[in-house]
């Protein structure tokens, strides 16, 4: 399966904003970003002219990096959000907001994007009783999320819960029993994603 292998502090550095891509660390000093603010590389403190493709890549990369996905992978899931009845942008956070990874990550059950993807790959997570081990499965309304009785992970799983300040609103979380529930499709007020959608949706659409 095809990896991202690059420094995920470096691209939190290239889009400017703390992307949260290495869990707990990304709270502390040790971030690279509070200490390095500028984008990395030999040119990272000039100044770049800001053209209008400039800025719709940088929409489209940030959202990318965000939720971990590769660029086939995200263009892929931009295509069926555009088939969808309804605005495209909208329709594509919702559906990255709706992938098993990122419902884990929401649910605080991992540190981070990357550590739920691998705990469900893992085979670590029901979906409705089911062992479900794809990342991007999108989860519905009423579906229940839960940590597979007896999983050698219970442990990793209840130290990210600690970390947990809050859960998004379409969710429920008992993190105790470490279950969850998808309580309704989220609203676009409900998503915090630090992304301008309609720039993606002009970017894909030249």
């Amino acid at each position: 399966m095809a990896r991202d292998l690059g420094p995920k502090c470096r691209q939190c550095r290239r889009e400017g904003l703390k992307l949260f891509l290495k869990g707990e660390r990304c709270l502390t000093e040790k971030c690279a970003i509070e200490r390095r603010s500028y984008p990395p590389g030999e040119h990272g403190r000039g100044r770049i002219k800001q053209s209008e493709y400039l800025l719709q890549l940088r929409e489209k990369q940030k959202a990318r990096r965000y939720y971990g996905l590769l660029e086939k992978q995200f263009r892929n899931t931009y295509q069926k959000a555009s088939a969808r009845t309804g605005p495209t942008g909208e329709n594509l956070l919702r559906m990255l907001e709706t992938r098993l990874d990122n419902v884990v990550y929401r649910l605080g059950f991992a540190g981070s994007r990357a550590q739920a993807r691998q705990l469900v790959r893992h085979g670590h997570f029901l979906v409705n009783g089911r062992r479900v081990n794809i990342p991007s499965y999108g989860v519905r309304p009423d579906d229940i999320v839960s940590l597979k009785q007896g999983s050698p992970a219970e442990s990793i799983v209840r130290d990210a819960t600690d970390l947990t300040a809050s859960v998004s609103p379409w969710l429920q979380a008992d993190h105790d029993g470490l279950t969850g529930k998808m309580l309704k499709w989220p609203e676009r007020a409900e998503i915090d994603t630090p992304v301008q959608e309609s720039l993606i949706v002009e970017l894909y659409s030249k």
